[in-house]
């Protein structure tokens, strides 16, 4: 030990490598996210719903059913595409499943109403009786000019 003298320790290396471990969680969170929004997004169907006035969200069963028919006329459970024996077949199955469960029915506005009519038969032939009809709320712009 010295007097009047500080001793000099060397000084701290500046550090060359990059800590990845930060980098890797941001990169896995993008992951999982990406991962859960990418089905939810291709999946949407795009129809051109009926307007109405009246139309409000349905606070109903919870058991329901989403059958949509699209501007070409194909039938979809969901976002499932399905023929029209085979979405015969899927009603019968889940009228057998749940008899109280109610359908609710999505159709473009260009869709003829002789198809829309078939599918209700196919419903209540199944032993389906709870059909709800799917619209959106008219605009109040709308309003005026009807």
């Amino acid at each position: 030990m010295s007097f009047g003298r500080l001793e000099r320790r060397d000084a701290a290396k500046p550090m060359s490598d990059i800590n990845m471990t930060p980098l890797i969680d941001v990169m896995l969170v993008l992951l999982v996210i990406f991962i859960i929004a990418a089905p939810l997004m291709a999946s949407a169907l795009k129809l051109e719903l009926p307007k109405s006035d009246a139309a409000t969200p349905g606070t109903g069963s919870p058991q329901f059913v989403a059958i949509s028919i699209d501007a070409d006329g194909r039938y979809f459970i969901g976002d499932e595409p399905l023929a029209g024996p085979a979405l015969q077949a899927r009603l019968q199955t889940l009228a057998a499943q749940r008899p109280d469960a109610e359908l609710r029915l999505s159709a473009d506005r260009s869709v003829p109403y002789g198809q829309v009519a078939q599918l209700i038969d196919w419903a209540q032939t199944a032993g389906l009786q709870r059909i709800a009809f799917v619209s959106e709320k008219n605009a109040p712009a709308d309003k005026a000019t009807h």
